[in-house]
């Protein structure tokens, strides 16, 4: 399986209509925000990583988005990022353990949108662990005031994956 596959499986579980305003945390090489440039037609992304390698790959690979003002690459740490007050649609990371904890969880929630949706996706060597992971989203989500409403799984290569969606309660 490639990134894109394992992206491309992400991104479909977003539901996105194209007018949303999507952040993802944690973007590295950009080929998530590629997936979700593509499907938007009025929509915005911001893609948010802390490494200066993956945020110079990520800009190179989405140039066209990043010229055409669909995209906003911020290279920092997610607690120190400089969002203003953009509120998004959607937030969504893959395997960003920031987001697992309650300073990133703040950080989302205050900049979700009424009735936004956060994804968290996560990818392990197991069915058991993949399982206790879900597990233990769910259970930090629901400790910050968000409300879980849609998990799916997927029997990717070479592991298997979860989605997690949650909206602010």
């Amino acid at each position: 399986m490639t990134d894109t596959d394992r992206m491309g499986w992400a991104v479909e579980q977003l539901k996105l209509r194209g007018s949303e305003r999507v952040l993802e945390v944690g973007c590295g090489h950009g080929v998530a925000v590629t997936l979700v440039c593509e499907r938007l037609t009025d929509g915005r992304m911001t893609a948010v990583d802390r490494s200066p390698s993956m945020v110079a790959a990520c800009r190179r690979r989405n140039r066209a988005h990043l010229d055409a003002g669909r995209l906003t690459v911020v290279e920092a740490e997610l607690a120190d990022a400089d969002l203003g007050a953009e509120a998004f649609d959607t937030v969504f990371a893959f395997n960003v353990r920031a987001l697992g904890q309650p300073a990133g969880l703040a950080v989302a929630a205050r900049h979700l949108a009424p009735g936004g949706r956060l994804a968290l996706f996560s990818q392990h060597p197991s069915p058991d662990r993949t399982a206790a992971a879900v597990d233990a989203v769910r259970a930090i989500l629901g400790e910050h005031g968000f409300q879980v409403v849609r998990v799916a799984r997927a029997d990717l290569s070479p592991y298997p994956a979860s989605a997690v969606v949650a909206e602010a309660a």
